[in-house]
């Protein structure tokens, strides 16, 4: 077999020490040895049950034009297995010591220079807010401009939008928790690159592990894909109920996204129901 050129070899051991570095700021001090047969499985991702809730079929032209629209193979947000993660505990920690736990983490986000390219070009970084023991988590894609600048996620007109939703389905802001998959802006709001997402994968993971919700929603193609570990598009995750580690997880469209295009509204608010509906909750004047 040809052996692979000195270029590529270069990428692939910067990859592989990246990776290392980032497990290594994780906490993880060796790597257990995985037998060849379940070494495949694993690379396959979690498993996802599904229940099936139809999209309307003159939805389907649009979702593949904006499907168009997502990240290339190339250049599309996969995620590295998360480096220590573990079930997400049944019982419930004192708020107080989430809160602190969250604390920690975040001074460790604040310090993070995993990504060069993000540690060099961000005002602050975006941890994340809201109730440190919320049923309800909304994960999205990336801090924005506004986000960058004000330390918080979700407060630009994407933001305004996401809590009109929130307001909507009979809760309040401060009852949930709005965290993004990455913590850093990209430069120019351009798609996570799978290495990002991968260095920021162990922060994602164990802010789930302190909040421990029984729900998450994720808001756009990037949260969705880089939870589920696929390449679905989000016209074809969305209008189902999934599963992430004993978490029951509802894919939508980006507030942003229906910014550009408010006749998907409907189609989040179809989904804003299903989850509602998976929670207990009564919609106020339904």
């Amino acid at each position: 077999m040809a052996s692979k050129p000195p270029s590529v070899r270069r990428k692939l051991v910067r990859a592989a020490i990246q990776q290392l570095e980032s497990l290594e700021a994780a906490g993880l001090t060796h790597l257990p040895k995985v037998k060849p047969g379940r070494a495949r499985a694993a690379a396959t991702g979690p498993k996802v049950a599904i229940m099936d809730v139809t999209t309307p079929p003159s939805v389907v032209a649009k979702e593949k034009s904006a499907a168009a629209a997502l990240p290339s193979a190339r250049a599309k947000p996969a995620v590295a297995p998360a480096p220590a993660a573990r079930p997400v505990p049944a019982a419930s920690a004192p708020v107080g010591d989430q809160a602190a736990a969250l604390a920690e983490l975040q001074g460790r986000v604040a310090r993070c220079k995993l990504c060069d390219e993000l540690a060099s070009t961000r005002t602050q970084t975006v941890f994340g807010e809201g109730s440190p023991q919320a049923r309800l988590a909304f994960l999205g894609e990336a801090p924005g401009a506004d986000e960058d600048r004000t330390g918080r996620p979700f407060v630009g007109r994407a933001g305004q939008l996401l809590t009109k939703i929130i307001e909507a389905c009979g809760l309040r802001r401060e009852e949930v928790y709005i965290f993004n998959t990455l913590k850093c802006r990209p430069p120019g709001n351009r798609t996570p690159l799978p290495s990002e997402a991968a260095n920021c994968r162990q922060y994602l993971d164990r802010q789930l592990e302190i909040i421990r919700p029984e729900f998450i929603c994720c808001l756009g193609a990037v949260a969705a894909q880089n939870l589920l570990m696929t390449d679905t598009a989000i016209g074809r995750l969305r209008g189902r109920v999934h599963e992430f580690q004993g978490i029951k997880v509802v894919c939508t469209y980006h507030p942003a996204y229906l910014l550009r295009n408010p006749d998907a509204k409907r189609y989040t608010w179809d989904d804003m129901q299903m989850l509602m509906a998976e929670m207990g909750i009564k919609i106020p004047g339904k």
